[in-house]
């Protein structure tokens, strides 16, 4: 049995942003169609740290794979990323191995791309404000894919870490039409100016009081990702029109949701169907929030396992004759 071993650099290599988009679009719609199999992630916690297991199965598109994702909040002070994971994508027809690879990438690409899609359906099209919460591996890629859908001039970016938020500043002026950096400006005045607002942490109360978002705001929260966290408040839900990715996951562990007993309008795979309307007004207020759904690895983790098989990238292990 042979499998294919790809790297960090053969997963970023593999996944340009457009075709993460295209990719994760395919797996909501079949999500929400009823044609995948996404049990509710397993959950290890330990004292320092959970790691979850998700499989996925997407009938229509025929695949399957499983991740393992560890998020470890004490990682960073050991110079280590927050999120670490690794992805086996499986041939559904004989359930063999094909390929293993790195998901810390992968996690952040496809989150990232799910943010995107969700900003190219639901934020105004003359959006150009990005306020930032959280400047680490997540937030850099919910960036970049907003950045792919909607053209930004300014980016206010926020963390806990002056570090962290100065150097992810840095790194975005060496973009293609890097926009207008604020480091670190008032959570006040960044939340009342921004069009796009991206909550990427790993908090456990709400980053900024809803009262402070003006008309037409788009929100994409993609931290609190367990009952007890929770990065938006309850007015930013009670003035948003409230979009998931997954009904039952997000009321099972989105603590932003649980805790506000927020009404959800939609999944936005619904949304692509057409079976929900994307945004309705220029003043509407509307929050997409994502817990990450297995369906969304096996969807990203195929397309690298097809582009990296045309780019000749990563190296094949004979694990048994």
């Amino acid at each position: 049995m042979e499998i294919r071993v790809l790297t960090a650099r053969d997963v970023i290599s593999a996944l340009p942003m457009p075709e993460a988009i295209k990719a994760v679009k395919k797996a909501f719609s079949q999500f929400s169609a009823g044609k995948a199999v996404v049990p509710l992630r397993s959950r290890i916690q330990t004292e320092r740290g959970i790691t979850l297991l998700m499989p996925g199965y997407l009938q229509e598109t025929q695949e399957m794979a499983l991740k393992a994702v560890s998020v470890f909040d004490g990682n960073p002070d050991r110079g280590l990323p927050t999120v670490t994971a690794v992805v086996l994508v499986f041939d559904p027809t004989t359930g063999i191995p094909m390929a293993l690879m790195d998901g810390t990438n992968l996690t952040a690409i496809r989150t990232g791309a799910a943010g995107g899609l969700a900003t190219e359906l639901l934020a105004r099209h003359d959006a150009n404000r990005v306020t930032l919460f959280g400047a680490g591996v997540q937030g850099r890629s919910q960036l970049r894919a907003v950045m792919t859908v909607r053209k930004i001039g300014e980016i206010s970016i926020i963390d806990t870490r002056k570090e962290a938020a100065e150097r992810l500043a840095g790194e975005i002026k060496t973009w293609p039409e890097a926009p207008v950096i604020r480091v670190l400006p008032p959570i006040e005045d960044a939340v009342r100016h921004a069009d796009i607002i991206i909550t990427a942490t790993t908090s456990t109360k709400p980053l900024f009081n809803g009262q402070d978002l003006k008309p037409g705001t788009h929100i994409t929260a993609i931290g609190a990702f367990t009952p007890e966290m929770q990065e938006i408040d309850q007015a930013t839900v009670d003035r948003a029109r409230v979009i998931v990715d997954s009904r039952e996951a997000c009321l099972a562990e989105a603590g932003d949701l649980i805790k506000t007993n927020a009404r959800i309008e939609a999944e936005i795979g619904e949304i692509i169907n057409g079976q929900s309307p994307p945004r309705q007004t220029p003043e509407e207020i509307t929050l997409f929030k994502t817990v990450g759904l297995a369906v969304q690895d096996a969807a990203t983790a195929s397309a690298i396992m097809k582009r990296a098989g045309a780019l000749n990238l990563g190296i094949s292990i004979e694990l048994s004759s």
